[in-house]
């Protein structure tokens, strides 16, 4: 089977059990990027809890974020996990965005794909998947985000192995499928979701979607 119709399968089979995830949560696209670089080597549920706390303080706006001291944001997403680290990670994106757009976040967005994401990734704790959920999920560009879940998936499939670099996980998506923001959006979410109830580190197989694997 090519690739693209093992992607196709993987989708349909995910879509038809999950249904629309409507991921990524966030009333505006400054609240998704934050929950972006927010949410790094920790589970969403801590996250919420960060984003209500700055949401409840009326600090999720580029411009009143960036002119917040810095052991005040740490207070408030404390329930993060490292939250002196995701301070810094945080003003290191105003500093930008401040700079460069002069705090518009729209303004950003309207750069182009190849041009933002090479820029979002010079800046100072932003890797790879940050960017990427950035790009997808706060500024509605077509660019396939790989994760923990979704190399999971993939190896325990046969269609990657360990060693393949984010680049090339990401590549078999954007080479393979039509560069569609919707598409990538909920095969990311599908990715997720697989992954936290069946896909775990120890595979709870039984019921999963993808339990008979893919078409030979």
């Amino acid at each position: 089977m090519a690739v693209q119709e093992m992607l196709g399968e993987l989708y349909e089979g995910l879509n038809a059990y999950f249904g629309d995830l409507r991921w990524w949560p966030g009333e505006t696209p400054f609240e998704i990027t934050v929950g972006a670089i927010l949410t790094q080597n920790t589970n969403w549920k801590n996250v919420e809890a960060a984003i209500g706390k700055l949401k409840k303080a009326g600090l999720l706006d580029p411009l009143k974020l960036y002119g917040t001291g810095d052991s005040i944001i740490a207070g408030l997403i404390r329930s993060s996990g490292y939250y002196n680290i995701k301070t810094k990670r945080l003003k290191a994106f105003l500093d930008f965005l401040h700079n460069e757009y002069a705090g518009d976040l729209d303004a950003m967005f309207n750069e182009g794909l190849c041009t933002l994401r090479e820029k979002l990734l010079g800046v100072r704790g932003i890797g790879a998947e940050t960017a990427d959920s950035i790009l997808l999920y706060a500024g509605g560009k077509p660019v396939f985000v790989v994760d923990a879940y979704t190399r999971r998936v993939l190896e325990r499939h046969d269609l990657i192995t360990p060693d393949w670099s984010y680049h090339e996980v990401q590549a078999l998506f954007m080479d393979s499928l039509p560069h569609d923001t919707p598409l990538y959006n909920q095969y990311h979410a599908l990715f997720v979701q697989v992954g936290k109830q069946f896909c775990k580190k120890q595979p709870h197989c039984d019921g999963c979607p993808l339990e008979n694997g893919l078409t030979a």
